[in-house]
Parts: structure tokens; C-alpha cells; sequence
């Protein structure tokens, strides 16, 4: 039988944290496999677009890490071959993404009690992480935060895959992409 005095009070905190993840991280996994599909997809078709423009694979990368904000991220590539005018994008992105606010307001409450990971998840909202945190009923033996959490991490991991995936094969493969700024 393990004691738990053999364990320094960071190594029970470690377990304890391990304990939750798991259990969150499994039951948040399926409700994203549908956005795994869309993101990957509309990521791919971003880093290609990118590329398009003359941006290496790194751009589309490092700006999906940062941004994670779909279309403000194809707008945001036209606005970096402008000559730059900080109020015009200011005002361009809250207009964009002004949804995201009346999304952040309505999950404070959600959000309550995550900690740390409260950060994140105010960064990683975006459409689908809210549709998901807002309407699932987390099951009483998985945490909250956790959950939350991983639901949004994963949705972001596969936009940066999708946009790392298109920028790279964007710049090996070379094709006539007139109108994919359009569609997109």
C-alpha cells in the first residue's frame, strides 16, 4: 500500500491534476471530432491562401498559434500586404469578432472556478469551444475546468495542424488559387 507521506505536497498536487485531466480530456475529445474535420479542412485551405500570397509555411503557423480567430486570420493576410493602419484594423477586427464578446459575457459564469485555465479559455473562444462549453452537460465524475479546457485546446491544436498542414504543402505544391480568398 502506498503512503502518501513518502510524496512531497507538489507530487500529490501532480497526481491529484493528473487524475482530473484524463477522465476530462476523454470525455471532451468526441464532442470535437466533428470540429476536428471542419478546422482541418478550413486550416488547410488558410495556410494554402497563405502561401498564395508569398508567406512562407511560418506565417500561417505562428499566426494561427497567436490569433485563433478563423476569419480574422484571412483577413489579417490581406491586411499585412497594406500599408499598415492601426485604427482601420482595430476597428475591421472588432467588427469581425464582435460576436466574441456577448460570448465571453454570457460564459463568466462558466467560467468561474477554473483558475488558471480561466486565462486560455477567454483566449480560446471561438464558435465551435462555445457551442460545445455552453451546451454539454460535463458528467458529474469529470471536471469542469478540465473539460472546458481540453474542449478548447483541441479545437485550437487542429486549426494550428490544419494551417501548419496547408502552409507546408502550399509551398511544395503549386496551383492556380485564384478565388480562394473569395470562398473562404
Amino acid at each position: 500500500m502506498l503512503s502518501l507521506n513518502k510524496f512531497s505536497h507538489q507530487d500529490v498536487i501532480y497526481m491529484k491534476k493528473r487524475t482530473q485531466m484524463i477522465p476530462a480530456f476523454r470525455a471532451a475529445f468526441p464532442y470535437t471530432v466533428p470540429i476536428l474535420a471542419g478546422f482541418l479542412f478550413l486550416g488547410i485551405a488558410y495556410g494554402i491562401f497563405m502561401n498564395s500570397l508569398g508567406f512562407s509555411a511560418i506565417y500561417p503557423i505562428l499566426m494561427s498559434l497567436t490569433i485563433f480567430a478563423g476569419s480574422m486570420e484571412f483577413i489579417a493576410a490581406n491586411l499585412l500586404l497594406v500599408a499598415f493602419n492601426p485604427i482601420n484594423a482595430l476597428f475591421l477586427t472588432l467588427m469581425v469578432n464582435a460576436r466574441h464578446l456577448f460570448y465571453g459575457i454570457s460564459m463568466l459564469d462558466k467560467y468561474r472556478g477554473t483558475g488558471k485555465k480561466k486565462l486560455y479559455l477567454i483566449f480560446g473562444l471561438c464558435d465551435e469551444s462555445f457551442s460545445i462549453n455552453c451546451t454539454v452537460d460535463v458528467p458529474k465524475d469529470v471536471d469542469k475546468g478540465w473539460f472546458m479546457f481540453f474542449v478548447t485546446m483541441l479545437n485550437h491544436c487542429y486549426w494550428v495542424i490544419g494551417a501548419a498542414i496547408g502552409g507546408i504543402f502550399g509551398s511544395f505544391v503549386k496551383f492556380n488559387t485564384e478565388g480562394l480568398d473569395f470562398v473562404m
